[in-house]
């Protein structure tokens, strides 16, 4: 073993309830995908899209009172920011965060954006065939083929969206070489300890699961 690598330090940056949240979404994403490519899948794809509000609506919450790396404080800077820190990219430095960068900040904010409006707009569309959203009969019919519009087009913006996402994962993996996946898999990183000013607070998984009821709960009064 080098003497670098014995220097390192594993720090936790993302907690349990961040990691499930992230995957578990990735999951339904593919699967909302799939079941709107099927008319015999729709049921399925409208029990997703409550999963997805659910998922979104539970990240919201946990923006403000999770662990300190996914607050939305420590990681939504002003466009500034980020204009700064894609010029550092361009000058081929890479300032460093224990969590998102401002450019990655900016990007889950559009991402969650995204999520929240496919997800609202889903509850009152329809397919002008046998489908409709729970909260159909609240809108007119115009009103409702408006928001069923929105809610197509919305999905090739989230869809452009999660390219760049992915994109940046593999620019960083490639050529910068930080693996983000990892991290987002077991919540650490291997850092030196210049790097690390502090471990970053993180709070109980189980506050998560409660915030995750509460997004539930609000999610079936809502729809039911």
């Amino acid at each position: 073993m080098t003497e670098k690598s014995t220097t390192l330090q594993t720090i936790m940056v993302w907690d349990l309830p961040t990691r499930l949240f992230h995957w578990i979404l990735v999951a339904l994403m593919i699967a909302q995908w799939w079941t709107a490519e099927q008319s015999s899948t729709m049921d399925y794809h409208v029990w997703g899209g409550y999963a997805v509000l659910t998922l979104v609506l539970f990240r919201l919450i946990w923006g403000f009172i999770g662990s300190e790396t996914v607050l939305f404080s420590n990681f939504v800077r002003g466009p500034g920011a980020a204009l700064i820190y894609a010029k550092d990219l361009i000058r081929g430095e890479t300032p460093h965060y224990l969590g998102h960068n401002p450019m990655g900040g900016w990007s889950i904010v559009a991402l969650l954006t995204l999520l929240l409006i496919q997800a609202a707009t889903g509850l009152f569309a329809n397919d002008d065939i046998m489908v409709e959203g729970p909260l159909y009969v609240w809108v007119s019919k115009d009103t409702s083929d408006w928001l069923t519009r929105i809610h197509h087009w919305n999905f090739n913006l989230l869809l452009a969206m999660i390219a760049i996402h992915l994109s940046a994962v593999f620019f960083y993996l490639l050529v910068k070489r930080e693996n983000l996946i990892h991290p987002m898999l077991s919540g650490r990183k291997h850092l030196s300890p210049e790097r690390v000013d502090h471990p970053p607070r993180m709070v109980s998984p189980w506050l998560g699961l409660a915030m995750l009821i509460v997004a539930a709960v609000s999610v079936w009064l809502l729809v039911r």
